[in-house]
């Protein structure tokens, strides 16, 4: 008999998250490669944590918003 608990755990696995990950941003924030993010200059941001003013600053500044690819960025 299986538990819910360890059912659950087997079924969300989230090894291909973790090896797809493509840095982290400015705020310190996880990014993985699909996310959306924004890159200004050397730095970018999790568009997902990103609150509505920073996002009008960032664009305000030329921030780019793309998707991250698979390979690494860092800092």
């Amino acid at each position: 008999m299986e538990f819910p608990e360890v059912y659950q755990t087997s079924k969300t696995d989230n090894t291909t998250k973790k090896t797809n990950i493509y840095g982290t941003d400015y705020k310190g924030n996880e990014v993985y490669a699909g996310d959306e993010i924004y890159i200004y200059e050397e730095e970018f941001w999790l568009v997902n944590a990103t609150t509505d003013d920073e996002k009008e600053l960032l664009q305000f500044f030329g921030a780019v918003r793309v998707k991250a690819e698979s390979e690494v960025k860092e800092k």
